[in-house]
């Protein structure tokens, strides 16, 4: 059979160029000894997910520590999951996070284009060589064809795939492949694989250490019907001319390993390092399953933005499921910028990675409380531009005021700062007592409503604006004393009977009416944010509801 004749009719591309002249297009990288080249290859569907970020912190680390290359590459050979504007959705998601990329789509840099669907030309090159060579060939089987190849493998418990007495279409003669050609019958080409399955080898993973696995046999598709590569034939091509040299990827990759070592073995290139890291899993009831996209709002990237997780909490975070030391580094070094940590690939876990929503939740806190007041104002204004209400959005059109809600909402100043901020979502709900338009009390007391009225509008009524905390406080004794509650505690601890409770209890009684809550930061710092008059107005409308 003509080789080269077939190669010509089965891919008349006639931009192709010699394959010496895509090797000088992206030539070897000229990077320090020890520097990495990693990326980050998404599909263009519009969703990201943790694993995602998992996969780019991971590979983002590994390049910029080693003083190498962090890209990425949209891989758009499946048009039907493709979705517009889901590069932007990457980047911004990505950009959130802290993720920076040195070159890749819509960035710069000499080894693009950076979408697989503007690189068919070097595809079809070594595709071609491959058919030239023997070792690819065209298939014309059907779907339904191959359907059936499915169920007779499913009925009679076989290794599933192309491979073998199932290769219909590997040993077509040549008067067979040009009768389908001159019959117009749509057709891909497929490997036709070197490999046996009986024959395993050792090989080295950069995350699990060493592995067996077995030779692929199976002749799998590389390029479709269209033109346009697979997933298994564009990453190594693309691999190579992108002078990747490190592949961190999910291990659902690990079934597809043979294909990819047989592929870039035929090709004639250099095999990059790859490591596999493990799922992220989550408890469910007494079961570990994996993070689910269907299942979990947490598993989606949005869920964090749309919360208002800060940034550096969630990548603190994801490097503790990254790395089994950083914990102990960041107890060693709170204060150290995320970017002194020496990442290692061998610390990454062997087993699935279980994500705890109470855990991030807890550096979440940590986090928000070392915010200083404006850059928590920058935050929770930011957030609720993109994602709050229109009265949230108000909450910020008075920034001095803000200011003082947020200081005293977060502690700064004191002895030691305030950790009730999860999230901006949750932290401008939190506060939304401090404004009239979502000021919305449930008025729940524990005495009897005749009672709370009274020391309400007595306390309304000998309330001063002026009165510093001191005063203030002496006057919440004077009304609790008016109406039979304890003002020593040692006194009411020695006979509770004697009294209808204590001073405190009636501070909360004036803290739901001007909060509606019954625990909030310092209730004398709380009414002079207020104002006199908003302050009166509410104590007058708690004890009107009663």
């Amino acid at each position: 059979m003509d080789l080269n004749k077939l190669a010509n009719a089965l891919i008349p591309d006639e931009s192709i160029r010699p394959l010496e002249y895509y090797e000088a297009r992206y030539p070897e990288r000229t990077l320090e000894k020890g520097a990495h080249v990693t990326r980050l290859a998404p599909s263009p569907t519009g969703f990201m997910h943790l694993g995602n970020l998992y996969v780019a912190l991971a590979n983002e680390r590994i390049a910029h520590q080693s003083g190498g290359v962090f890209y990425l590459r949209i891989e758009d050979t499946d048009e039907k999951r493709k979705v517009e504007g889901a590069v932007e959705v990457i980047h911004a998601s990505l950009k959130y996070f802290g993720v920076r990329f040195d070159e890749g789509a819509d960035l710069c840099g000499e080894y693009g284009p950076y979408y697989q669907r503007q690189r068919a030309e070097i595809y079809h090159a070594y595709a071609k060589e491959l058919i030239k060579k023997g070792l690819a060939y065209p298939c014309f089987c059907t779907e339904e064809d191959l359907e059936k190849t499915r169920e007779h493998q499913t009925e009679n418990k076989l290794l599933p795939g192309y491979y073998g007495e199932f290769a219909k279409c590997r040993n077509l003669t040549e008067e067979e492949i040009y009768a389908n050609l001159a019959a117009g019958r749509p057709y891909v080409i497929r490997l036709r694989s070197q490999g046996n399955v009986d024959v395993k080898h050792t090989f080295h993973d950069e995350v699990k250490g060493d592995i067996t696995i077995t030779e692929n046999n199976q002749d799998v598709v590389i390029l479709k019907s269209d033109g346009i590569p697979t997933y298994h034939f564009a990453h190594a091509v693309d691999d190579h001319f992108m002078r990747t040299t490190l592949v961190i990827r999910g291990e659902e990759w690990l079934s597809s390993l043979p294909i990819h070592i047989e592929l870039f073995k035929v090709l004639g290139f250099r095999l990059p390092k790859y490591g596999h890291n493990c799922s992220i899993q989550k408890m469910d009831d007494e079961t570990r399953r994996k993070l689910s996209k269907r299942k979990d709002p947490e598993a989606s990237l949005s869920f964090y933005r749309e919360q208002g997780y800060h940034p550096t909490a969630v990548r603190t975070y994801m490097m503790t499921l990254l790395n089994s030391n950083f914990e102990e580094w960041m107890l060693k070094f709170p204060d150290k910028d995320l970017e002194e940590f020496k990442y290692s690939i061998g610390k990454m876990g062997k087993s699935g990675a279980l994500f705890d929503i109470l855990k991030l939740n807890d550096i979440s806190k940590t986090q928000m409380a070392k915010l200083s007041e404006e850059e928590a104002y920058d935050f929770l204004k930011a957030w609720a531009n993109e994602f709050g209400t229109a009265a949230q959005k108000a909450y910020f059109a008075d920034k001095a005021y803000m200011l003082k809600v947020l200081a005293l909402c977060m502690g700064v100043g004191g002895k030691k700062r305030r950790k009730d901020f999860i999230c901006a979502k949750q932290a401008v709900e939190t506060i939304g007592y401090f404004f009239d338009e979502t000021f919305a009390p449930a008025y729940a007391y524990r005495f009897d409503n005749a009672l709370v009225k009274k020391i309400l509008l007595s306390f309304k009524n000998a309330y001063a604006y002026a009165d510093d905390s001191a005063a203030w406080f002496d006057k919440v004794k004077a009304v609790a004393g008016e109406y039979g509650f304890a003002t020593d505690m040692k006194a009411y601890k020695a006979d509770p009977a004697a009294f209808f409770g204590n001073v405190s209890d009636v501070a909360e009684m004036l803290r739901i009416a001007t909060t509606g809550l019954a625990n909030t930061p310092d209730l004398w710092t709380i009414m002079q944010i207020l104002g006199e008059e908003r302050t009166l107005a509410r104590l007058e409308k708690a004890a009107a509801a009663l």
